[in-house]
């Protein structure tokens, strides 16, 4: 159930934002905290009527009514077996709801989130945010509040009802209780800090698992299980580490609170006999503070109990927060536009960039690209090509300068439809564990099943589709691995074709295939250009001579620009690149 107000993460309190995620599950915590709130009357009246029974129907014969309070009793006792069944069942659903909402705002978030923020951060340490950490945060959800309202309810009950009896020995119990706060005051802040260091542990070894288990078939190409398992293990030892000093500090917090709460009893024997030598309580009102002691312990050791879910819930939610509060560096303009009837110009106005404050990637560069036009872009590894195209769909922001498309500046349009009207076809392919149906589907989740194949017959890879196992329903695997390097590119251009962009950018895309497989597919790639602006980023220089123009970029720079002709005619840098190339074909 979507939340009725947005919450703010950054300046609201944590515990104001953790409780705003109850309010749309609200009847089943009421149900929740009423369930527990009658087991708690049941538990406080047994002791009181017990002593009553003993006190008053039992001495004078009153059997009938005796006999009716146990048959009383007994039923009370069936329907706490009931309540119980309640607060277990739906307690729990209650909290699995709350993570449930936490997770889907989270996961929404990182959708936000810009290719920075996954340049810096492991997919196995955010995949324990959204898993590992926000479990804790369940069991915090649904026992925090009814463990805490239980023992209050509880604890003042038996105390008011223990005054009644013998206020002087009631003191002497409670006299305990402040001893118990102070201890678990001291400790929670130190169990706190050990939870949170167990946390990144955890998400650290959940980051190797993730990595080594994706490079597995390279691991074993290169021989390497050997150093994967002592990588795992370094990280493995490091948790048991952290989760020793975890124990060990919880250890010590438990062994004081079992003290405490054990030494009670031994407390009333010894005043309550004290008390009777004295005359001021009987037999009975013994028996019933030795009842009540035992009521008493229950909602003490709750409060333990709470005391170690608060750690472990706070901490998993304090990473949430931390996730939650990473605002997105790029966002949209508040009176962003949505671009339309999109032509095709771009056009890049004294642009300059870097990542950070790291060197220049990109120096001024001043660059126009018209309308249908098919434009290649070459130049030295890490010159500074694929930067270039990755700021026109805004997946970086310009340091300096402007990028327009048809005249308007990207950044004043939303970022959605700048996307919208931008295919992009990658060196590396990323297939979802799918069907090839909804992997091509992915380009437009809303066609049908034939825009589907007819994007596929535009890209020429319907017949090979036809000759696998089951047709378009092929479970391509992890990552696309039971198809071929061609397969695979030619299904990321069907996802272009099913999309229909006016602008396209091939990002090196054949580079990581063979030169047969590359002249196999090239007229897909002809075709899936044609009529659209097309920006190609060339790994082969041969692939890109029919380019309306070609523009070099070395360190940062636009150097060249013009027809292979003319480029080949200055002998400059195109040239001399088109030169490494036709020798290294020759050896």
């Amino acid at each position: 159930m979507p939340q009725s107000k947005p919450i703010d993460y950054k300046n609201q309190h944590p515990l104001r934002v953790f409780f705003s995620y109850f309010k749309p599950h609200l009847p089943l915590f009421i149900l929740d905290l009423t369930s527990a709130f009658l087991i708690c009357c049941i538990d406080l009246a047994f002791p009181y009527l017990s002593r009553e029974a003993i006190n008053n129907l039992l001495p004078h014969s009153i059997y009938s009514v005796f006999f009716t309070l146990i048959a009383i009793f007994i039923g009370a006792y069936i329907l706490k077996g009931f309540l119980y069944y309640v607060v277990s069942f739906f307690g729990h659903l209650f909290g699995v709801l709350v993570e449930a909402d936490m997770r889907r705002d989270l996961f929404t978030h990182l959708e936000t989130l810009n290719f920075s923020f996954y340049d810096r951060n492991r997919t196995g340490v955010l995949m324990s945010r959204l898993t590992n950490d926000l479990f804790e945060v369940t069991e915090l959800a649904h026992h925090g509040p009814e463990d805490i309202f239980i023992s209050t309810i509880t604890l003042l009950g038996a105390f008011a009802i223990m005054c009644t009896i013998e206020w002087k020995l009631a003191l002497i119990v409670f006299s305990i209780v402040p001893i118990f706060v102070v201890f678990s005051i001291l400790q929670r802040k130190k169990m706190r800090l050990v939870n949170i260091e167990v946390k990144q542990e955890m998400a650290e070894i959940n980051a190797t698992i993730e990595s080594s288990i994706s490079g597995m078939r390279t691991a074993k190409a290169f021989n390497n299980e050997d150093n994967e398992i002592t990588k795992f293990k370094t990280y493995n030892q490091r948790f048991v580490s952290a989760k020793k000093r975890f124990y060990k500090t919880m250890a010590v917090f438990q062994g004081g609170m079992e003290f405490s709460t054990s030494v009670m009893p031994v407390f009333v024997i010894g005043a309550g006999g004290y008390f009777i030598m004295k005359g001021s309580i009987g037999y009975s009102d013994l028996i019933a503070f030795t009842l009540y002691v035992t009521t008493f312990t229950t909602p003490v050791k709750k409060l333990v109990n709470f005391v170690e879910q608060y750690m472990k819930g706070m901490a998993g939610f304090t990473r949430f927060l931390e996730l939650m509060r990473v605002e997105p560096t790029i966002k949209d303009e508040a009176d962003a536009t949505t671009l339309q009837n999109v032509s095709g110009d771009i056009t890049f106005d004294h642009v300059t960039f870097q990542y950070d404050t790291s060197k220049v990637v990109l120096d001024n560069i001043n660059l126009s690209i018209k309308t249908g036009e098919k434009f290649a872009i070459v130049g030295s590894s890490g010159g500074g090509k694929s930067t270039l195209c990755q700021l026109i769909p805004r997946f970086y922001d310009v340091t300096q300068g402007t990028i327009s498309i048809d005249g308007t500046d990207i950044r004043s349009v939303s970022q959605q439809s700048l996307r919208e009207n931008i295919g992009i076809v990658q060196q590396d392919v990323f297939l979802f564990a799918d069907t090839v149906l909804e992997n091509i589907r992915y380009g437009k989740p809303t066609a049908t099943d034939e825009e589907v194949i007819e994007a596929a017959k535009k890209a020429e890879i319907h017949d090979d589709i036809l000759q696998m196992k089951d047709g378009y329903r092929t479970f391509v695997g992890e990552r696309g691995i039971m198809l071929s390097g061609g397969q695979k590119q030619r299904v990321s251009i069907a996802r272009v074709f099913l999309k229909n962009p006016p602008i396209v950018i091939l990002d090196e895309a054949t580079s990581a295939l063979d030169s047969v497989t590359e002249s196999r597919i090239q007229s897909s790639f002809d075709a899936l250009c044609y009529g659209r602006t097309s920006l190609v980023i060339a790994h082969r220089l041969s692939t890109i001579k029919n380019a309306t123009r070609i523009a070099v970029i070395d360190q940062a720079k636009l150097v060249e620009i013009g027809t292979h002709d003319e480029l080949m005619n200055c002998n400059g840098q195109y040239a001399h690149l088109i030169k490494m190339q036709r020798e290294a074909s020759t050896i």
